[in-house]
């Protein structure tokens, strides 16, 4: 906690402010009762109603002035609180977007959201608390003693011997709750993790009849949190009952003995009174700070999973201040081998070839070869364990990535699309591109016709994850991202897999002219869409199996016969 505090100086005035404003505010609430008891013992008590009215105006002063504080103290700690809350998901946003896919894999994509947003609501929610609290609890606790005291300083041995019961079950409660928050965010993580996969497997869930057993993990996902929720909640349930026990106890034990001492004409009634008040505000201090008990080991707890995140450096070191530009058009292999995190075999072993402009070179093989890992290397997302990977003549670690990235068009395996109209999305490769950049890009993609058959055609609306158009339209209209970059390097992991064959021949035909200046690296399944690539790579279990043309690999490489046998008649062969 003490970590994300310090980031409250951006906002030391509004803090300030809240001080300045509780300080106030309890001045006032502790004025009261001695001003309640100058009523009763000089006015009530004597009759004299001019002074009762008297008193009774600066009573309702005083309680002006502390509303007004209190509200402005609150005005001035949501300030703060929001604030503080909307930089930090600011920052810890910024911090993951700097992740590479191997912090992805290893804090998972359902807890960072989790740690964005509930974690750093608990944090605002407690910070709101301390910005009153801390100021006001002690003012109260101390000042509540001294002013009783100062009413009967014997009568406050009563609140003195109550005290270690109220400190006593307060620790104790507080001992028993900590580890249930830090359970409680756990199972709200593993909770979003399955609402994650539901809503965005469904198509899959439905398709294999797999509701009721979704629904049981649900169920049980459900469950698990609501146990640990309702343990930390039978424990809290204590705490209250616990204090107004105390408390109720406590000012029997005022006024049992305050009677004997006004019996015996050591104090008067006001006085009593006015230390009844200031035994309930110092109780009430008490109470307040307990809440304080309550609120911060859960929001410890979040506060450090935010700072994991924070401080989880991530593993691409981005210290390259080269520019890609040496040789235009160019990608290079050089003795690559890659290991993913805890892995016992690497998934590419010494894989080199290079490729030049105007060519097309085409990775083959099987489920688990290395294909997507190969393509990955490329823009960054892993660095690799060995070797040298060179784009435009230079190494992909001696450039900046936003440098590298800006060479490739990159068109992932799975086609994502963002909310927001078709030009937006095709727009989204280059944040400048015309209209007419637009149009002739979606039209290189095959993606024209079937726009232009839409109401708004260009301007109509992709909902989220593209959920209004088919997998061979999320494809193509993914492909024409990547063309209005004009980039010196295309990038396509498997890019044509949900295109009808007419449709992919009509696209690798219109993509050879638009690339002629360009380097192209084609990742696919099928052995018809890279049937005519000037260079074949045959992967084998992360090692390549053959390299050449398709007719130098057909007649000379085992493994690349069994996928052409695999996939192609004998006809479409000879």
């Amino acid at each position: 906690m003490t970590k994300l505090l310090k980031r409250l100086v951006a906002y030391k005035w509004a803090v300030l402010a809240v001080f300045v404003f509780v300080f106030a505010q309890s001045l006032a609430d502790l004025f009261l009762p001695t001003l309640m008891a100058d009523i009763i013992d000089q006015g009530v008590v004597t009759g004299d109603t001019a002074y009762i009215w008297k008193m009774g105006g600066v009573m309702l002063g005083v309680t002006g002035i502390g509303a007004l504080a209190a509200v402005t103290a609150s005005y001035y700690s949501s300030k703060a609180a929001m604030g503080f809350g909307r930089d930090l998901r600011s920052r810890v946003f910024n911090h993951v977007e700097r992740f590479s896919l191997e912090e992805f894999d290893r804090v998972g994509t359902a807890s960072l959201i989790t740690r964005t947003t509930n974690d750093i609501t608990q944090v605002q929610q407690v910070i709101i608390m301390m910005l009153r609290m801390v100021v006001s609890a002690p003012i109260m606790f101390v000042g509540g003693l001294i002013m009783a005291t100062s009413k009967d300083a014997k009568l406050s041995l009563v609140i003195v011997a109550a005290m270690p019961f109220l400190v006593l079950s307060i620790l104790l409660i507080f001992w028993k709750a900590m580890p249930l928050f830090a359970k409680v965010q756990k199972r709200l993580d593993q909770l979003n993790l399955v609402l994650r996969e539901n809503l965005t497997g469904i198509r899959v869930i439905r398709a294999f009849n797999r509701e009721q057993e979704e629904q049981v993990r649900m169920t049980e996902a459900n469950k698990q949190l609501t146990d640990v929720s309702i343990k930390v909640n039978q424990i809290m349930a204590f705490l209250m009952p616990v204090l107004m026990l105390v408390m109720n106890l406590t000012v029997v034990g005022v006024i049992w003995f305050g009677g004997i001492r006004i019996d015996n004409g050591a104090m008067q009634i006001g006085d009593l009174m006015a230390f009844i008040q200031y035994v309930m505000q110092i109780m009430f201090a008490l109470v307040m700070a307990s809440v304080m008990f309550v609120m911060v080991p859960r929001a410890s707890v979040s506060a450090k999973r935010i700072n994991e995140v924070l401080e989880m450096e991530p593993s691409l070191v981005d210290e390259g201040t080269g520019s890609a530009d040496v040789a235009r058009g160019t990608l290079v292999f050089d003795h690559v081998t890659f290991r993913y995190p805890g892995a016992e075999e690497p998934a590419l072993s010494d894989v080199s070839f290079a490729a030049k402009p105007g060519e097309v070179t085409a990775v083959i093989g099987g489920t688990g070869a290395g294909k997507s890992t190969l393509v990955n290397l490329i823009p960054r997302f892993y660095d690799v364990a060995s070797g040298h990977i060179r784009v435009n003549g230079v190494d992909v670690q001696a450039v900046p990535q936003s440098e590298l990235r800006s060479k490739i068009g990159f068109v992932p395996q799975k086609a994502l699309l963002f909310t927001g109209t078709i030009f937006e999305n095709i727009r989204y490769g280059k944040q400048d591109a015309s209209d007419e950049e637009i149009r002739h890009a979606a039209n290189v993609a095959q993606a024209n016709e079937f726009i232009e058959k839409l109401p708004n055609q260009y301007d109509a609306l992709i909902e989220q994850g593209g959920s209004n158009v088919s997998g061979g339209q999320k494809q193509r209209l993914s492909i024409a991202r990547a063309l209005v970059r004009k980039p010196d390097l295309y990038v396509f992991d498997d890019s044509f897999s949900a295109l009808d064959f007419k449709t992919d021949a009509k696209l690798r035909k219109a993509l050879k002219e638009e690339t002629r200046d360009a380097t192209v690296l084609i990742v696919a399944q099928r052995v018809s869409t890279i049937m005519d690539a000037d260079r074949i790579i045959v992967l084998e279990k992360g090692k390549v199996a053959g390299m050449g043309t398709h007719e130098e690999l057909f007649a000379t490489n085992e493994v690349y016969q069994e996928i052409v046998k695999s996939q192609l008649s004998e006809e479409e062969i000879a």
